[in-house]
């Protein structure tokens, strides 16, 4: 499998493989992203060209439904119901 590489202007990502004592937490973390070949560098917000083209893509979908007519249409008495599945056998 080909390494691929993470261009990331979020620092604690570059801090959390650096670390050796971090919590249990954080380690479970670590061990589960170790599973993939990457390597993460540290690039600067405005020097992450990639990433700054995505946040200023317009989304197509924007405005397409009303907030007000989805709130109405939501069945408000499903929200207080509760359904529990478990085992009947104590």
């Amino acid at each position: 499998m080909n390494k691929s590489i993470v261009h990331t202007d979020h620092s604690a990502l570059t801090y959390l493989f650096a670390k050796k004592d971090a919590k249990a937490r954080l380690l479970r973390w670590v061990l589960l992203l170790q599973e993939f070949d990457f390597k993460v560098l540290d690039t600067k917000g405005a020097e992450n060209l990639a990433a700054d083209h995505l946040s200023r893509l317009e989304n197509p979908h924007e405005n397409v439904l009303d907030p007000k007519e989805i709130n109405e249409k939501f069945p408000l008495e499903t929200l207080s119901m509760v359904t529990f599945r478990g085992d009947h056998c104590t």
